[in-house]
């Protein structure tokens, strides 16, 4: 297929008007990519090991693809750690070429367009390796080739995503993304990395259902803490309210006593000159006579 036919397929597939199949829409990125790749090899002769990004056009921003060329020779003795990826040594291609050329994406924005895992939300963007046969320098290689790692981890690091530790409780999973719309589950090894053993596209995604759970549990928290913060006041403001109708209840009946030993206490008036005086009533005791029967 000429670029041409490609890249317009690609517009169509990206107008928002239109939404083709998922493999259909992948499958043609890919192809995109890695002919933006290998072009940017076109006008210099490529360092072996020397890491190339490659040209995107103004309506993909945000995407990202840059290609190596390695010895398979290296590739054996040390492996390859370039981009997101680490390709353990010991590994080998299959078929047997002398170079080959890793292309590698990140779709940043446009992860969710092209790739999707059903009950699940993406929270990494969707990063991914191909490997092609660059035995021949000026060629622009469409022939793809397998990896064998003999039983050990390509790593994928998202080095770019900050995934908060508490998403690992949450039941976050790293994902592979396969052919016709296919996806893979896996455990993840550490926080921002994730295993594989062979090319394809990755991701961290957590549970739909469960995300939700966590949203409305932190909607839950803040309702706790706003019902905590009310009752408080309204305790402070009862407890407040109490203790001054206690004091004032406490005045009134004070008052109320001294006013009731003031009507109690009855004295006599007396006329000192122009103007009346209280006078005590005066009692004497009678006298008790001791020999009074003698």
């Amino acid at each position: 297929m000429s670029l041409n036919i490609i890249w317009l397929a690609l517009s169509f597939c990206l107008s928002p008007f239109v939404r083709c199949s998922d493999n259909f829409t992948t499958d043609t990125l890919d192809t995109f990519l890695q002919d933006s790749a290998f072009k940017s090899l076109a006008h210099q002769w490529p360092h072996t090991g020397a890491l190339y990004k490659g040209l995107i056009p103004v309506n993909l921003s945000g995407m990202e693809v840059s290609i190596v060329r390695i010895r398979s020779r290296t590739l054996w003795n040390i492996g390859a750690n370039f981009s997101n990826f680490q390709i353990p040594s010991r590994t080998m291609t299959s078929p047997h070429v002398k170079r080959l050329a890793i292309v590698y994406q990140d779709l940043g924005n446009w992860s969710s367009y092209y790739y999707s895992a059903p009950g699940y939300s993406m929270i990494t963007p969707v990063v991914g390796f191909m490997v092609f046969n660059a035995s021949n320098a000026r060629a622009e290689s469409t022939e793809k080739i397998s990896l064998d790692t003999r039983g050990k981890a390509i790593v994928i690091r998202f080095a770019n995503s900050t995934i908060p530790e508490r998403m690992t409780v949450f039941g976050a999973k790293c994902v592979t993304f396969g052919a016709g719309g296919a996806f893979h589950l896996s455990e993840i090894n550490q926080l921002n990395e994730c295993h594989s053993q062979d090319q394809g596209h990755f991701s961290i995604v957590v549970p739909l259902q469960r995300k939700g759970r966590d949203k409305r549990k932190h909607s839950l928290w803040y309702l706790w803490v706003i019902e905590f913060v009310l009752g408080f006041s309204v305790v402070a403001l009862l407890g407040y309210f109490g203790i001054v109708s206690l004091k004032l209840l406490k005045t009134k009946t004070i008052q109320a006593m001294e006013r009731q030993a003031d009507e109690d206490l009855v004295l006599d008036t007396v006329w000192v000159g122009s103007g009346k005086m209280p006078s005590a009533t005066v009692t004497r005791t009678q006298p008790n006579l001791e020999n009074a029967g003698f």
